[in-house]
């Protein structure tokens, strides 16, 4: 087995551990450094990093030393798509709180229900063409925009991690963190639309050759 292709299940395997330890009583009600940062938080944030890092190194290391494979080019973004969307459930479930009135917490906009559906429906989508492409012999690389929307997403869940931890301005605590994280996030889903969107545009023509 190649390195990348080590480094792609290494980031799958990491998935069911940001869940585990997401869900551990222990780790959600004791701290990091007086700060209000959950242990679980702060582990979880940790082991994205290490995941984000690998996706950036598996695919640089592929194409340098021609390491390119089947089981790489359909893990990787698979990969991908399994680290992001977990960490996006995990800080929805968070800041939406749980109860009837979850939509009544401070801080729920931080990471919108609305907008993990929107991410969820337009990788549904693009995965699916992707797959119509392929069975046509096309392949529609991912563009700019596709690009951005990665790393925008990817860096404000970074900052979502740490969304507990406030800073005191005057008589006020602020989640410094959080808003930060949620600013980036609404432009991360602008981008998942717009590329979505072009995506499809892009492969028009395979799509409706039929209708």
């Amino acid at each position: 087995m190649t390195l990348p292709n080590k480094l792609t299940l290494l980031r799958i395997i990491l998935v069911p551990a940001m869940v585990i330890i997401a869900f551990i009583p222990y780790l959600n009600s004791h701290y990091m450094f007086n700060s209000g940062l959950s242990m679980a938080n702060f582990i979880n944030l940790i082991i994205f990093a290490v995941a984000s890092f690998t996706d950036f190194l598996d695919g640089k290391i592929a194409r340098k030393y021609n390491l390119v494979t089947t089981f790489g080019k359909f893990a990787d973004p698979l990969a991908d798509k399994m680290i992001v969307t977990a960490a996006m459930v995990i800080i929805c479930l968070q800041v939406h709180g749980s109860g009837i009135n979850w939509w009544h917490t401070d801080y729920w906009w931080f990471m919108p229900a609305w907008g993990l559906i929107v991410i969820l429906i337009r990788d549904l989508i693009v995965d699916g063409v992707r797959f119509i492409c392929a069975g046509k012999g096309e392949t529609i690389a991912a563009d700019m925009f596709g690009k951005i929307k990665t790393f925008v997403t990817m860096f404000a869940l970074v900052f979502l991690f740490l969304w507990q931890i406030s800073f005191k301005f005057g008589n006020t605590n602020v989640l410094v963190f959080g808003y930060i994280g949620a600013v980036l996030m609404y432009v991360g889903i602008l981008f998942t639309i717009i590329s979505g969107i072009r995506y499809v545009y892009r492969a028009r023509k395979v799509i409706f050759e039929s209708i």
